[in-house]
């Protein structure tokens, strides 16, 4: 089914950047609330130290939340896709927490400052380019499946050089991914919609925008970061 249909009781669907970047907001607020709580007790570190499996059976589980909404939210309720999508921001808190760990609090900043410079230059590029970005979206998407194997063909090399060169092809694909879903968004802002699935709408975009800018704070950190 077609979830971008003309309804009676449709709504204008110019606000929905507005509500997609509100969604964003949200979830990053979120995810670093959760993430300073368990800064400042050392006790979930230590947990995870020791108990391997369960850091990444909850790693897996983001993942398998992230699938879950991208290829059902138009199936779900409004409720059941805002809970996949808080429930996924909560427990990547929680699963960022080892790693900013190893970084000082003011480079942890000025990582975030660089990333959210990069991620707002890539939106502007994407909201105001003329060009269709789709053929390039699909070359990222690729691009980022490749990486992907090479970071887990890496885990188990432990190349310290190949790993710099994912994290530098990781902020170009994230970057990029940025501009084609922005430019993505604002042609579904052009469509009709009800209110369900104008909600639906932003918080598919959001998920995908949260992913780009986390990605490319991530990537950036593990460049530039200062080792606490």
């Amino acid at each position: 089914m077609n979830p971008y249909v003309d309804h009676s009781h449709a709504v204008p669907s110019s606000s929905l950047m507005t509500r997609v970047f509100s969604w964003m907001f949200a979830g990053l607020s979120l995810t670093a609330i959760i993430s300073a709580l368990l800064l400042t007790d050392g006790r979930m570190i230590d947990y995870f130290y020791y108990h391997r499996p369960v850091f990444y059976g909850l790693m897996i589980f983001e993942l398998v939340l992230v699938f879950f909404l991208a290829a059902r939210v138009y199936k779900m309720s409004v409720g059941t896709a805002t809970l996949v999508f808080f429930l996924y921001a909560t427990l990547n808190g929680v699963t960022l927490t080892p790693l900013l760990a190893l970084y000082t609090g003011s480079s942890i900043l000025g990582v975030f400052v660089t990333a959210a410079g990069m991620f707002g230059a890539f939106a502007l590029y994407g909201a105001i380019t003329k060009k269709d970005l789709s053929k390039l979206g699909s070359i990222f998407l690729m691009a980022l499946i490749g990486l992907i194997i090479a970071t887990v063909v890496n885990m188990f090399l432990n190349n310290g050089m190949l790993s710099m060169i994912l994290c530098y092809i990781g902020v170009i694909i994230f970057c990029g991914l940025t501009a084609y879903d922005i430019q993505n968004i604002k042609r579904q802002a052009q469509m009709a919609m009800d209110e369900d699935t104008h909600t639906k709408v932003a918080i598919l975009g959001a998920l995908n925008l949260y992913l780009d800018f986390i990605n490319i704070f991530i990537y950036l950190l593990r460049l530039f970061g200062s080792r606490d």
